[in-house]
C-alpha cells in the first residue's frame, strides 16, 4: 500500500451484476406498421456541420474518476434566432499526473485554451437548410474553465434569454445572457456556485411562482488528492466505483425573482436519503398539477420526490416502485427520460443502467406508481450488455410512438483492448422503436452508419437543429470528438412543432406546460415542456409531435405551470407555431404551410 499525493489508496476491486427483470402490460392501441428498412435514419453530419469539439478529460494514468464521468451538452437557442445552438463543457488536468505534452493526452490546438464552448447555428435560410454551426465562445464572454461535467438551460431572470448554467468538479457557474450575444458570470451573486461535484442540473417551478427554480443533482466527496485506488476482476487498475466515497448532498435552490437564489434544500427535501446523483427528470408524475423530480442515483436507491404542494416535496419511490429493481437491488442508474410510451396520458421513466444490469422502463399508472416492465417491453436482453448514460425518448419516425436512444460506454475497461489503446471504455449506440403494444424493438441497424462507431459515449441533448420537424442528435464523448446526428425520416411524416411562451410579460419558454394534442383519428397525444433528462444534458424545450398517419390539424389544449388551461383549434401542421396563455396563437396567420416553416 502506498499513499501518494498526501492521499490513502484503498485497493477496492471493481464488480458489476445481473438484473433480468420485468412483468406484463397491455396494449394501449394496434402498433404502429413496421418502418422502411432500407434508408439510414440517421447521418453523422459533424464535419459538414462545423462541430470540431473534442473532449479532453486529462487522463494522465492516476485514473481519477471524474475522467470517466464527462462531459454531457447542451441545446439552447441563446440569440434568439429561432435555432438551436450548442454548448459543451470541457475538462482539464487533474492532480499531477503527466504532462499535457503526452501525444496521447494533448488536446489540439483548436480546443485551446482549455474551457466549455459555445457553437452559434448559423441555419442556412434556403431549401435544403443547411446546418452549419461557428464557434463563438470568445466573442461569448462564456469563461467556463472548471473540470466541467454537465449543462442546464433556463430563463432565471424572465427577460426572454435563456441562461446557461455549468456543473463542475468544484463551484458551479451560472451565465445570465445578456441578450446581446453574450453572457456575464453571475454564479456567486446569484448564490448557486455550488462547490460540490454538479453532474446534472433542471431548471423547475416547483412553487408555481413564475420564475424557475433550480435542483442540482450531486455525485460524491471527492477530491484527487485523496483519491482512492481500485483495480478491475483481473487485477488491474481500473476507475473506482461511487460506494468507495460517500454521496453528496443533491441541492434545491429557490428563485427569488431578484436575481439571488435561496438554499432551500433542508427545508424542502425533507428526509432525503441523498444517493450518487447522476440523472435528474421533472415531471408531475401523479398527477396533481405540480411539477416533481426524479434522480437516478448510482449504485444507491433512486429518488421520486413528490411535491407537497406547500414548497417541501416526500421520497415516495421505494412506494411507488422506482428505487431498487423488481428484485430489491439498487441499480447503477447513469441516465434518465420521462415521456408518455404508452400513449395514455402519463409520464413513464427510462433509466440507463450499468453493464450487466439492463436498462429499465418504469410505466406509469397515472397516479405516481410504478411498475418495472422491461422484461416484458423487450428491452431487457438487448441491454444488458450495455453501460447507458444519455438517452431520452424521441419519436424518430414520426409515427405518434416515443421511441428510446441510448448512449453507452463503459466504466469498466475492456479487457480485450490493446495495451496501447488510450481510453477502452467504448461501446455503440442503440435505438429502439415503440412498437405500440408495449414492447419495443431493437432499431440500431436500421439507424444507420451513424451508429456502428463504437465510442465512450456520455452526454446527448435532442432537439430539431435544422428545424425540418424531426429530433437530432448532438453526442459528447468522453476523450473523444462530439457527433451530430441528424434524423433523415421523421419528416416525411406529419408532425406538430409548439414553442410554448409566457408572452410579452414573461416570454421565456414555460418548462413544465403540458399539451394534449387532439389528432383528427380520435388519438390524444401528450407531451410536455421541458429541457432536462438524459444525463448531464440540456435539451431543446420546445414540444415536437409526429402524427403519424393524421396529416390534417389537430386541436391542442395546453396545461399551464400554474394549473390555467388554453385551447387552439386546428393548430397548422408542419412547422413552428408559437403559443401563450390566454392569447391565439403567434404567427399561425393563414398562409403557406410548406414543411418545416417557421412562424
Amino acid at each position: 500500500m502506498r499513499v501518494p499525493r498526501g492521499g490513502l489508496r484503498l485497493l477496492v476491486p471493481v464488480v458489476s451484476g445481473l438484473t433480468l427483470a420485468g412483468c406484463g402490460s397491455e396494449p394501449a392501441s394496434a402498433p404502429p406498421a413496421a418502418a422502411p428498412a432500407a434508408e439510414a435514419w440517421f447521418v453523422d453530419a459533424t464535419a459538414s456541420s462545423g462541430i470540431d469539439f473534442v473532449h479532453f478529460n486529462g487522463m494522465s494514468g492516476s485514473f481519477y474518476l471524474p475522467e470517466i464521468m464527462a462531459p454531457g451538452v447542451g441545446l439552447l437557442d441563446y440569440d434568439r434566432d429561432g435555432d438551436l445552438d450548442v454548448f459543451f463543457p470541457q475538462g482539464r488536468m487533474l492532480g499531477t499526473g503527466r504532462s499535457l505534452e503526452d501525444a496521447r493526452l494533448r488536446p489540439t490546438e483548436r480546443q485551446l485554451p482549455l474551457r466549455g464552448r459555445l457553437y452559434r447555428n448559423d441555419l442556412a435560410a434556403d431549401g435544403a437548410r443547411t446546418l452549419r454551426f461557428t464557434d463563438v465562445t470568445a466573442s461569448s464572454g462564456l469563461d467556463a474553465r472548471g473540470y466541467g461535467m454537465g449543462v442546464a438551460a433556463g430563463d432565471v431572470d424572465n427577460d426572454g434569454c435563456v441562461d446557461l448554467y455549468v456543473t463542475n468538479l468544484g463551484p458551479n457557474q451560472l451565465f445570465r445572457n445578456n441578450c446581446d450575444g453574450t453572457f456575464t458570470d453571475v454564479s456567486r451573486a446569484s448564490r448557486v456556485d455550488d462547490p460540490g461535484w454538479g453532474v446534472s442540473a433542471a431548471f423547475l417551478d416547483f412553487d408555481r411562482d413564475g420564475w424557475l427554480d433550480l435542483y442540482v443533482g450531486n455525485y460524491v466527496e471527492y477530491r484527487p488528492d485523496a483519491d482512492i485506488e481500485c483495480t478491475s476482476v483481473t487485477g488491474g487498475r481500473d476507475y473506482c466505483p461511487p460506494r468507495v466515497y460517500r454521496a453528496q448532498r443533491d441541492r434545491l435552490y429557490r428563485n427569488l425573482g431578484t436575481g439571488v437564489f435561496a438554499d432551500v434544500t433542508a427545508r424542502a427535501l425533507v428526509g432525503g436519503d441523498f444517493g450518487p446523483a447522476l440523472g435528474v427528470s421533472t415531471a408531475d408524475f401523479n398527477g396533481d398539477g405540480w411539477i416533481d423530480v426524479y434522480v437516478a442515483n448510482d449504485g444507491q436507491a433512486n429518488q421520486l420526490w413528490i411535491n407537497q404542494r406547500d414548497g417541501t416535496f416526500r421520497n415516495t419511490a421505494l412506494l411507488a416502485g422506482v428505487a431498487l429493481s423488481a428484485d430489491g437491488r439498487a441499480e447503477a442508474s447513469m441516465g434518465v427520460d420521462a415521456g408518455d410510451a404508452d400513449n395514455n396520458g402519463t409520464d413513464d421513466l427510462f433509466v440507463t443502467n450499468l453493464t450487466g444490469e439492463t436498462h429499465v422502463l418504469y410505466v406509469n399508472d397515472g397516479s405516481g406508481i410504478f411498475e418495472d416492465r422491461r422484461g416484458r417491453a423487450g428491452l431487457a436482453a438487448p441491454t444488458v450488455a450495455y453501460t447507458g448514460f444519455g438517452a431520452a425518448w424521441i419519436d424518430v419516425d414520426n409515427d405518434g410512438w416515443l421511441d428510446l436512444l441510448t448512449v453507452n460506454g463503459t466504466i469498466v475497461r475492456h479487457q480485450a483492448a490493446p495495451a496501447d489503446h488510450p481510453f477502452p471504455y467504448d461501446q455503440r449506440r442503440q435505438l429502439f422503436r415503440n412498437l405500440g403494444d408495449g414492447r419495443f424493438e431493437e432499431a440500431t441497424a436500421r439507424a444507420g452508419a451513424a451508429f456502428a462507431p463504437s465510442e465512450v459515449g456520455r452526454g446527448a441533448a435532442f432537439g430539431d437543429l435544422d428545424n425540418d420537424g424531426d429530433a437530432d442528435v448532438v453526442v459528447a464523448n468522453a476523450s473523444g470528438p462530439a457527433r451530430v446526428l441528424l434524423n433523415q425520416v421523421g419528416s416525411r411524416s406529419p408532425w406538430l412543432g409548439l414553442r410554448l411562451t409566457g408572452g410579452p410579460a414573461a416570454p421565456r419558454d414555460l418548462l413544465g406546460a403540458r399539451v394534449a394534442i387532439r389528432r383528427r383519428d380520435g388519438v390524444t397525444l401528450w407531451r410536455r415542456v421541458r429541457a432536462d433528462g438524459s444525463y448531464a444534458s440540456a435539451n431543446d424545450p420546445r414540444i415536437l409531435a409526429g402524427l403519424g398517419a393524421s396529416a390534417e390539424p389537430p386541436d391542442v389544449r395546453v396545461v399551464w405551470p400554474d394549473g390555467r388551461t388554453d385551447e387552439w383549434t386546428a393548430v397548422p401542421i408542419d412547422r413552428w407555431t408559437t403559443l401563450a396563455p390566454g392569447t391565439d396563437r403567434q404567427g399561425a396567420a393563414p398562409g403557406a404551410r410548406g414543411r418545416g416553416s417557421t412562424d
